[in-house]
């Protein structure tokens, strides 16, 4: 099978696949194309009889930076756009999810905004020491829409939940083990080889018996999530049309502190 994405580079190695957010000049950021390609990615790798592992990471310095500001203003000028971003995200978690076979993020620094998201919805997460994971919409005026309102408190508890996602505080990797937010952290240099080590310990079991478990565990969270998007991406578009949110972005990309008024 073939894979062909401009912001998303794809390797395999027998039957492990290494799926990489690839714009490290932007760390990773999100932008519309990227977002599009996440949308239609998870099921095309379900459809591979070639894959029986998958890992997810991000080139250069980050695993992801979260949202391309550039792309939030998009959004707030343009309905249509954000009608399409909505769709997408609703259709990135759920086909995450959806994949029958297991999903290992290395986190091999930040994971921001939807980058964690997407960390957080893996099946095993390592991440480096060097690493953090963090949802820091409400510094940019917006409801944590992506599906970071359904997996942190289910991780965490919904009392830490909600202290991160009301602050937007990033936490390091030793912390986010320490929580469970994440399963594994490790030394920087030693990230590639336990991920690496882990993955092949997967492939050598029982690979079905593996996939269907993951099924399994997954059944009540798919369905959380399903019933928190509609409702989070729905409170996200109001988000997007507040003056919060535009002075928000305004003020990312003029490398200055927002002023919030509440409107």
């Amino acid at each position: 099978m073939t894979y062909d994405y401009e912001t998303l580079s794809v390797e395999t190695r027998g039957k492990l696949l290494t799926l990489t957010m690839n714009r490290p000049e932007k760390l990773n950021a999100v932008n519309a194309t990227m977002h599009t390609e996440l949308s239609r990615v998870f099921d095309r790798i379900n459809e591979d009889d070639s894959v029986e592992v998958v890992v997810l990471t991000g080139a250069g310095r980050a695993f992801s930076s979260g949202g391309d500001t550039q792309w939030m203003q998009r959004m707030i000028e343009d309905n249509a756009t954000w009608r399409k971003t909505s769709r997408e995200g609703k259709k990135i978690v759920l086909s995450l999810l959806d994949l029958e076979k297991p999903v290992i993020a290395k986190i091999n620094g930040p994971a921001v905004g939807l980058g964690a998201t997407l960390a957080l919805f893996c099946d095993v997460i390592f991440i480096s020491d060097q690493g953090s994971v963090g949802d820091p919409h409400v510094k940019m005026g917006f409801v944590a829409g992506d599906g970071g309102a359904a997996i942190w408190p289910y991780l965490i508890g919904f009392a830490r939940a909600k202290e991160f996602l009301f602050t937007g505080e990033l936490i390091p990797g030793p912390q986010a083990a320490q929580m469970g937010l994440v399963n594994h952290c490790v030394p920087h240099d030693e990230l590639d080889a336990r991920v690496e080590e882990f993955a092949q310990r997967l492939l050598g079991g029982a690979i079905r018996a593996i996939a269907w478990t993951k099924m399994a565990i997954n059944a009540p969270l798919r369905a959380l999530a399903s019933q928190n998007l509609e409702a989070s991406i729905a409170l996200e578009g109001l988000s997007n049309f507040t003056a919060d949110h535009q002075e928000a972005v305004k003020a990312f990309n003029e490398k200055r502190q927002p002023v919030f008024t509440g409107a």
